[in-house]
């Protein structure tokens, strides 16, 4: 049996920038098989030239149904099958409460868990065709504890944490693993955006570094920075009404008119 043979199969989506861009790399160190999704084209080829027959550039707008169906099918019939698929994309996108816009919800809630699920689906399949299948979703520490103008963004990982966690118990007896990761600060394009401080923020590459070797071992769950975490896990274990006399704290005086995502 030769090394392509031998060679685990990663789906990872998300993969043109920040975390995902990153796993790609840590990944492909190892001489596994990845096919990386994005909606950018470019990133993904670039990959593919520096890790050449290591790379399948399945791009595409995963909230569009009908195209994931599509990637997943392109990864069928090329590979027949998939050991680990990392669901990274996402976005994020604030709420001005003084200025409620339904429209932003939708569209986190779609790009976060809509998308996420129509990979599901299409990953279930090769999963169970695949060597030890392991599904990895990307969650976020935001969901341990209700923070300001992170309505949309919050609903959307607490969302898909629980998505996960009920797949977790249903997939048991398949052998399909699961493992929810709930990153804090961590410098990507769409952090970046933000106007307020970030405490304890890790590099992209060090993120990436820490999930990828985490992930060898198949925890329930990978949660960083270990300092942030200590903080923000106790936090959320107060009443209600102490949350939020901690949490109106964060509120900025003046809403901002808009805030980019």
């Amino acid at each position: 049996m030769n090394r392509r043979t031998l060679a685990r199969r990663y789906w990872l989506t998300g993969a043109s920038s920040g975390i995902g861009a990153a796993l790609a790399e840590e990944i492909l160190k190892t001489g596994a098989h990845v096919a990386v999704s994005a909606r950018q084209t470019a990133p993904l080829k670039v990959l593919a030239q520096r890790y050449p027959g290591q790379v399948l550039v399945v791009p595409g707008d995963l909230t569009n149904s009908q195209t994931v169906r599509e990637i997943g099918e392109r990864i069928a019939e090329d590979w027949g099958s998939l050991d680990t698929v990392i669901l990274n994309a996402g976005t994020c996108e604030y709420v001005d409460a003084h200025q409620f816009d339904a429209s932003i919800v939708e569209h986190v809630v779609r790009t976060n868990l809509l998308a996420t699920s129509y990979c599901i689906e299409a990953a279930l399949p090769l999963l169970r065709k695949g060597t030890a299948p392991h599904l990895v979703g990307m969650a976020s520490s935001v969901t341990y504890l209700p923070l300001p103008r992170a309505e949309a963004y919050g609903a959307s990982k607490a969302g898909l944490r629980y998505l996960f966690e009920s797949l977790r118990i249903d997939l048991a007896d398949e052998g399909i693993e699961i493992t929810v990761v709930s990153p804090g600060f961590v410098d990507t394009p769409l952090t970046a955006q933000n106007d307020f401080p970030m405490p304890l923020r890790w590099p992209a590459d060090k993120a990436a570094r820490h999930i990828f070797a985490s992930l060898r071992e198949r925890p329930l769950e990978i949660a960083f920075p270990a300092l942030f975490m200590a903080a923000l896990w106790p936090l959320s274990k107060l009443p209600a009404r102490a949350q939020l006399a901690i949490v109106k704290r964060m509120v900025r005086s003046t809403p901002p008119l808009k805030d980019a995502t």
